[in-house]
C-alpha cells in the first residue's frame, strides 16, 4: 500500500466542526408535518437531502455521507425508504428505530448504540427521550440517490406547502 502526505489545507477542507454547523428545518418533503419537525446538519456530502440549497460542511464523499439529527421529545422522521443502507447511531438520548411497510418493528436505541437497516426497508425514527437529542445517520454510496415516500406522507407534506419537483427536490 502506498501513502500520501495531506495538507492542513485539505485536512481543513474535511472538517466539520459541529459549532459552525447550521441546521436545515426543511430538507426533507416531511419536516412541516407536524411531529416531523427536527433540525437536519449535513456533515459528510449531501446524502438524501431533498433541498439543493443545502452545503454539506464536507464536500468530499468517498462512499458514504453522514447527517446529524437533532429533535425534541416525541419528534420523527416519517417512514421512508431508499435504494442504501441507513445506519441509525444515537448520540444522545433515547430513539425508536421502526421499519416495515407499516413501521410496525421497532428497535430502541440509547447513547452509543447503533443499527444498519438494509437498502428497501422502509424506516422512520423517533426521539423518545425527555431532552432534545442527536443522532447520527451514514448513508452508503458516493451518491445517495433519493428518498422513497408513502404516499400517505407526500400527501400530508402536500397539505403543508412542502412538496417535491418532477427531480425529486423540494418545491415550495
Amino acid at each position: 500500500m502506498t501513502t500520501r502526505e495531506a495538507s492542513m489545507e485539505e485536512m481543513l477542507s474535511r472538517t466539520a466542526r459541529f459549532k459552525e454547523l447550521v441546521p436545515s428545518k426543511e430538507a426533507f418533503v416531511d419536516m412541516r408535518i407536524p411531529g416531523c419537525e427536527r433540525d437536519i446538519f449535513t456533515v459528510i456530502g449531501s446524502g438524501v437531502t431533498e433541498d439543493i440549497t443545502i452545503a454539506p460542511a464536507i464536500t468530499a464523499v468517498e462512499g458514504f455521507n453522514v447527517t446529524y439529527i437533532g429533535a425534541e421529545p416525541g419528534k420523527s422522521g416519517s417512514l421512508h425508504s431508499h435504494d442504501t443502507v441507513e445506519v441509525f447511531f444515537a448520540m444522545t438520548g433515547s430513539w425508536s428505530v421502526f421499519w416495515g411497510d407499516k413501521g410496525d418493528q421497532e428497535m430502541i436505541l440509547e447513547p452509543l448504540d447503533m443499527v444498519s437497516v438494509p437498502a428497501g426497508v422502509m424506516r422512520g425514527f423517533r426521539n423518545i427521550g425527555e431532552n432534545y437529542a442527536y443522532m447520527m445517520t451514514i448513508v452508503g454510496g458516493t451518491d445517495a440517490g433519493r428518498v422513497l415516500w408513502p404516499e400517505a406522507v407526500l400527501t400530508k407534506a402536500r397539505e403543508t406547502g412542502l412538496k417535491l419537483d418532477a427531480d425529486g427536490n423540494l418545491g415550495k
